[in-house]
């Protein structure tokens, strides 16, 4: 009789996506000593909320991506402290803490809680919250730590994948294969799925397509190439007619007899190309036809990979089959791709073969922004670049400085008064909403009180900029509210979109967006302003008084 699956195990065959999820003791210590703080005082069931945002657009730039929401939702609605939860809590805390706290530790979820949130994808700007999140103080002050890793870091790797898009441009397709070079596995997938939403077209990670769903893609590496000597055999040589019909042909032998052509077609002699390169190459063709693609540079582009690449594709359109492409990972990419190309035509033209013209030419090498410039720039014969360590570990800036702050008790606001006053925080609980122009692109957003009316479009509106001593008007052609009922008392209110339904929302969102604002250098500042009635409350809690 075979043993009962694990429930876990169950939960992560129905739901892959749950094997990705933060557990509750991913925090802080110091929301559990809180959390004794509040159930000592008797105000652990005090309605409380919650604003989750940062303070200043990453990476000097004008705009950022919200995301991580999935994963927020994931979390919440699995929240529950295990019994070896528990059992560890009461070990780092003190030892004559009463076992009634443990109790009401081990009763608590998220049923209570609700959360608003800036849908996945959506443009985000200094102050407005990604998530508004309301319920018992205890619980939802536990949520605080948790919420911010998901939210700050998978929204800082999309929006510093959907600057390396907007480099790009719209045609070049951008793989991430950053998985090695991130910080650790948890930081990897989130990089993967996230790269995406940003805009990448595919990753190398594997783990990120089954869990996710992100389009996963690689071929080989160096190793593979230089494993091979040459004096191999393989078992089964003979590849047949991409049609089907007709007999199978030494692969090898064939791709031979191609490379005598190509060295007399480049002006090279034939033991110039390395027999172990083109025996691996021969290798890989058979086991992918289809999708034969070279690696190029693991001896010598010009004397060895190219020639051997194209002895290779020869053989394999003799019977049918396209080559997929070939990849570059040293040397000047821009100079090589153009003079691949040249070379692609001209053989293309010499034997009579005109999709080789086409051949997709692949780079990667510690691309950075200002080398994708170039790559991208008109005239580039690129047409795949692999970016691994500059979307993964974000080395413009590392942290979105994300927080999570306190604007309501009881429905009372709060609000905290600093020595800094860019670190005070906005009280009550509140609307968001982007003012539109009449081209539909973003003016500006606006926050309010949420007992306030909602504005409307066409509507002449007073506003307060940032740190402004009086108000300005704006009349918006369109209203757009910002913030979406996500979670009512711990229940999803709607279906999540997808991963590639919040990718396609982000490139709409940064398509409307002005070009003063989408530019990465010296971007003119976006502004988010206040409502009279918030900045009224605002002036009178710094005055002292009482709201």
């Amino acid at each position: 009789m075979a043993a009962e699956q694990d429930p876990e195990a169950r939960a992560a065959e129905q739901d892959p996506e749950a094997r990705a999820a933060a557990r509750p003791l991913l925090t802080d210590l110091y929301q559990a000593t809180m959390a004794l703080g509040y159930w000592r005082a008797g105000r652990a069931r005090d309605a409380a909320e919650f604003e989750l945002f940062f303070r200043r657009c990453p990476f000097g730039g004008a705009f950022a991506l919200a995301a991580g929401l999935r994963d927020c939702v994931r979390f919440l609605r699995a929240f529950r402290l295990r019994d070896a939860d528990v059992q560890f809590l009461a070990s780092v805390l003190p030892p004559d803490t009463d076992p009634a706290f443990f109790e009401h530790l081990r009763a608590l979820d998220c049923s209570e809680v609700t959360v608003r949130a800036l849908p996945e994808g959506s443009l985000a700007f200094p102050g407005v919250p990604l998530l508004q999140v309301s319920g018992p103080l205890l619980v939802v002050q536990l949520l605080e730590t948790p919420l911010l890793c998901l939210v700050s870091y998978a929204s800082l790797v999309a929006t510093n994948a959907a600057r390396l898009r907007l480099i790009a441009g719209p045609e070049k397709r951008l793989l991430e294969m950053g998985l090695r070079r991130a910080q650790g596995p948890d930081g990897g997938l989130t990089a993967s799925t996230y790269s995406y939403l940003g805009g990448f077209d595919s990753s190398s990670n594997v783990l990120a397509g089954q869990l996710r769903g992100v389009p996963v893609a690689g071929t080989l590496a160096h190793s593979f190439v230089t494993s091979f000597s040459g004096s191999e055999v393989p078992p089964d040589p003979m590849l047949a007619p991409a049609a089907g019909e007709g007999p199978g042909v030494d692969l090898a032998a064939k791709a031979q007899v191609w490379l005598e052509q190509v060295c007399a077609h480049l002006g090279l002699g034939v033991q110039e190309p390395h027999p172990g390169e083109r025996a691996a190459f021969v290798a890989y063709a058979l086991a992918f036809p289809r999708a034969f693609q070279g690696l190029l540079d693991s001896y010598s582009v010009w004397r060895s990979g190219l020639p051997n690449f194209l002895a290779v594709a020869l053989a394999l359109g003799e019977l049918g089959y396209r080559a997929a492409g070939v990849r570059l990972d040293s040397g000047d990419l821009l100079q090589q791709a153009q003079e691949i190309r040249k070379v692609f035509r001209a053989a293309a033209a010499r034997f009579q073969v005109p999709w080789l013209e086409s051949v997709l030419i692949v780079v990667s090498n510690n691309i950075d922004e200002e080398a994708l410039a170039r790559l991208a720039q008109e005239g580039s014969e690129v047409n795949v670049i692999g970016i691994g360590t500059s979307v993964v570990t974000c080395p413009q800036q590392p942290s979105l400085g994300g927080v999570y702050k306190l604007v309501a008790v009881g429905g009372q606001p709060r609000m905290k008064l600093t020595e800094d006053p860019e670190k005070q925080t906005l009280p009550g609980s509140k609307a968001a909403f982007r003012l539109l122009g009449s081209d539909g692109s973003p003016l500006m957003d606006m926050l309010q009180l949420a007992e306030e009316p909602v504005p409307q479009a066409g509507q002449e509106l007073r506003v307060w900029p940032p740190g402004a001593r009086e108000p300005c008007t704006v009349r918006p052609a369109q209203v757009e509210p910002l913030l979406r009922l996500c979670l009512q008392q711990g229940q999803l209110c709607e279906p999540l979109p997808s991963l590639a339904e919040s990718r396609a929302l982000a490139q709409l969102s940064l398509s409307r967006l002005s070009p003063e604002h989408r530019r990465l250098q010296s971007p003119a500042q976006y502004q988010v302003v206040l409502s009279e009635r918030l900045q009224a409350l605002v002036n009178s809690l710094c005055a002292g008084q009482s709201p």
